[in-house]
């Protein structure tokens, strides 16, 4: 009922679409031409353009409105012209406008627009219609440079060594880029036909436009770009560029302990290559990597039977790995990752025991035990063939890794393995076809030294779509191995031989849009060595669809809106687990540019067989309730100096009155309110308080059974097998507040703090038997607990040339977790104890300076 509210007020009969305007708007537009004029004479780059080889140059000019409105043309002209030499591709833009005032300017860090106008060029390369790059620069000169491919979209994290610069002339601001061919790859080809775009933002109005029309009803972006002719005899340069760092770290925290020192220093120094063996292969290398000054993860409690998947922020894994990610096979963190052995160090320990003399003779204890794995190299090689086959290899070496345990007695020291020395290694081969189609094959390998098991995972993928872009089918074929023994035993792993399929068919372009799914995943099927997965055995198909409409109507710019039907079934033994319905809309009002959208999803009786954590899934699963939950969002116009995103939700469940007492009702409620605050076209500030009530929720007890605690042990004795469960009450509250003070486009100061905290205060206790049944128990333990993380992350950059930098950083670090009695559920309580609780404080200052082969040829033939 609600998409069909959503899908009426869409198509009523005052702003219906006709279907011949609907057809035509998910037709692709012409492709335009632009020659491009090789030139001799040397261009300054200055944003002023005034050298009179400029003006020969044929004009690109005439842009398409892409949003608010798609189809309308420009009103303020855009001029572009495009230049070339035997080392350069240079890029000049007039953007004419009504008044400077016009004209919105915020200052920002690299690869962050903020609130400014904009001139991007796009370039497809080697014209095959699904990759490509893009080279942005704001009013404020600040660079942003991203590539694009079927395999992870738009990835801003690739970043280029180029040039630009800006200037205001009256009512217009310019702009002049310099590409040099290192920066960007392309074939031999005596003459060469790239692909194309131009797209200028308009801040003040929130409008887009391309040069190429680029319609939101047709699938694919890099598909509707033009065309770039005329680029003749230029030969791919030698991409040779070595960019070594020198790294200090101070770090201190307040052991306070005899013989530990409170404060430590280190220096590191290594260096990143990139090397390209061709003209279209690149290799990447880091050696000895550090990764010591990338932002702090999100810590948080986790109550779920899965792990906590973290952001990828090491540059050297985010940057150009499109073709890595292919297919999902690749989780970066577990490069460098905890060790393997890392929670087995406890079980390894000599324990206390008593003395020939009656007394308790200490055991061993850890003095550390390292939670990262420190890498010895990282390489990449990766590249697209003039035939469209794009090849790529990774590999990394990480060494061994041991904790150090120290006997209570005699104050001898040890040490204990927790990682094996390692490779991790990626092979991918993808092919390009017509019609935005290809097809993948991906393995992924980690083979470990010593006594343990090594993983290997093979992957297929295909998607072909029809002439038109309007119907695609695609799928995927994995199959996961892993030979050896369990880490640190001789036990074998029990999941050597797993496989997942996946297949789909989609209608892709127009207005309405929609697919159907199957797949399986095996009992047995296990990426996770080098991939993530948050839990197997499943049969899953789904259906969704969707209905967007581009052009504004009523008092609205859009509407989006979409529909999910999803079911899975447990795959051995195949049992019910799941099903959801949910649908949702959003739409950007025209006059005020706020944007609002509500989402809504239902769920019958769930059978959750892995919250018990009980292994092979099938007799044990925790039963929830029908449930359903209704959310919403708004966010405000961000062009205004305080902006305000909004949003809200309830969820709500059935009775449960299957004990011997009903329980009461479970619900669960969350809401976040995220100001910002624009002082200057400088200087900004972000805050974010994010509130999660889950009240009366039921599950397994976080931190298990202790067998040497009296309760634990009863419980145990009494039910062999039987799993603890819990009626919780569980409040999330965090706080992030940011600010940035840009100085130019190329220095940036930057502070983020946030402070997490999570309680679970216990009400009673059942024990789940097989089948779901559930029975109340007089457990008494009390199991209450809360956690608390703070962080602080400082960060001042400074790009004193092109791809140099000189970065210091401040991060502040602590976290406590709180059991039983110490446990609170008030919030300021556990804002002093994380203020009491000891710090871990860590300031580093590293310099990378970028050197280029070309470069430094040049200054030596002159």
């Amino acid at each position: 009922m609600f998409l069909l509210v959503c899908l009426a007020l869409a198509t009523g009969t005052s702003y219906a679409q006709t279907a011949e305007t609907a057809a035509q708007a998910a037709v692709p537009a012409p492709k335009r031409q632009l020659q491009a004029l090789r030139i001799t004479e040397t261009i300054k780059l200055d944003g002023q353009l005034d050298e009179p080889i400029w003006q020969q140059a044929p004009i690109a000019t005439d842009f398409i409105q892409n949003r608010p409105n798609p189809g309308p043309h420009e009103k303020h002209p855009t001029e572009v012209r495009v230049l070339y030499d035997d080392a350069n591709l240079y890029v000049g833009a007039i953007m004419h406008d009504v008044s400077q005032d016009s004209i919105m300017r915020e200052l920002s860090a690299r690869d962050d627009i903020g609130n400014s106008d904009f001139f991007g060029v796009f370039l497809d390369t080697y014209h095959d219609q699904l990759n490509g790059y893009s080279f942005i620069v704001s009013t404020g000169g600040v660079q942003v440079d991203s590539r694009y491919s079927p395999a992870g979209g738009e990835d801003g994290n690739w970043n280029a060594v180029w040039d630009s610069r800006t200037a205001m002339r009256g009512t217009d601001w310019i702009c002049e880029i310099r590409i040099p061919y290192s920066a960007i790859r392309f074939s031999k080809a005596t003459e060469q036909v790239w692909g194309l775009n131009f797209m200028r933002q308009r801040k003040r109005d929130n409008q887009a436009f391309f040069w190429n029309e680029v319609k939101p009803a047709v699938d694919g972006f890099v598909n509707q770009w033009g065309e770039l002719r005329g680029l003749r005899d230029i030969t791919p340069p030698l991409r040779l560029s070595l960019t070594p760092y020198v790294s200090s770290y101070v770090n201190h925290y307040p052991y306070q302990e005899q013989g530990t020192r409170n404060t430590s220093t280190s220096f590191n120094g290594g260096a990143d290559v990139k090397w390209g063996i061709n003209e279209s292969f690149t290799l990447d290398a880091t050696l000895v990597p550090d990764f010591g000054q990338v932002q702090s993860d999100n810590q948080v409690l986790n109550l779920s039977p899965f792990e906590v998947q973290f952001q990828e922020n090491r540059q050297f894994f985010t940057e150009g790995t499109e073709l890595f990610n292919k297919g999902n096979l690749f989780y970066s963190r577990r490069v460098g990752a905890t060790p393997i052995g890392f929670d087995n160090v406890s079980s390894q320990l000599r324990q206390g025991e008593p003395g020939l003399d009656g007394q308790r003779r200490p055991g061993e204890a850890v003095v550390s035990n390292p939670g990262v794995t420190r890498l010895l190299n990282a390489t990449k090689v990766s590249g697209r063939t003039k035939n469209g086959l794009g090849i790529g290899v990774f590999n990394a070496l990480s060494n061994d890794v041991y904790a150090t345990v120290r006997d209570s007695v005699d104050g001898s020291r040890r040490e204990v393995l927790t990682q094996p020395f390692s490779n991790y290694s990626i092979m991918v081969l993808d092919q390009s076809l017509k019609n935005n189609s290809y097809v993948s094959l991906i393995n992924t390998n980690v083979t470990r030294w010593g006594s343990t098991y090594d993983a290997n995972v093979t992957g297929g993928l295909f998607r072909f779509a029809n002439k038109k872009n309007s119907y695609a089918v695609d799928g995927r074929v994995v199959y996961s191995r892993r030979r050896g023994n369990v880490f640190g035993s001789e036990e074998q792993i029990d999941d050597q031989d797993g496989y997942k399929y996946q297949i789909g068919v989609s209608k892709i372009s127009g207005n309405f849009t929609w697919g159907l799914n199957h797949g399986i995943e095996s009992d047995k099927y296990n990426p996770n060595d080098l991939g993530i997965l948050f839990g197997n055995n499943n049969i899953s198909q789904g259906l969704y669809a969707s209905y967007n409409k581009y052009k504004p109507f009523w008092k609205v710019n859009n509407l989006n809106t979409f529909f999910n039907l999803n079911h899975s079934l447990l795959y051995k033994p195949t049992r019910y687990q799941d099903a959801n319905v949910s649908a949702g809309f959003n739409t950007t009002f025209t006059k005020s540019f706020m944007t609002v959208g509500a989402n809504f999803d239902a769920n019958p009786v769930t059978h959750d067989y892995y919250e018990p954590r009980q292994y092979p899934l099938g007799d044990y699963y925790v039963r929830v309730p029908v449930n359903a939950n209704l959310g919403g969002f708004i966010s405000s116009d961000y062009r205004k100096k305080l902006a305000l995103d909004v949003n809200a939700g309830v969820r709500w469940y059935d009775t449960d009155d299957r004990l011997e007492r009903a329980r009461p009702r479970r619900m669960g409620y969350g809401w976040n309110i995220s100001p910002r605050y624009r002082v200057s076209n400088q200087l900004n500030f972000r805050y974010s308080l994010d509130w999660n009530l889950r009240q009366n929720q039921v599950g397994y007890v976080n931190g298990g059974l202790d067998t040497s605690l009296p309760d634990d042990a009863e419980f145990r004795k009494n039910y062999a097998t039987d799993v603890l469960l819990g009626r919780r009450r569980v409040l999330t509250v965090t706080n992030t507040l940011s600010g940035a003070y840009t100085f130019n486009n190329r220095m940036s100061l930057t502070i983020r703090t946030r402070h997490y905290t999570s309680t679970v205060s216990y009400a009673d206790f059942a024990r789940l038997g097989k089948n779901g049944q559930e029975t109340l128990v007089d457990y008494r333990r009390n199991r209450d607990n809360t956690f608390n993380a703070f962080n602080v992350d400082a960060v001042y950059s400074w790009w004193f040339a092109p791809g140099s930098q000189v970065s210091i950083v401040w991060k502040n670090a602590s976290s406590s977790f709180l059991e039983a009695n110490e446990a609170t559920p008030l919030y300021f309580d556990n804002l002093n104890n994380t203020i009491n609780t000891p710090h871990n404080n860590n300031v580093s200052i590293k310099v990378l300076y970028y050197l280029d082969y070309l470069m430094i040829k040049r200054k030596l033939a002159s």
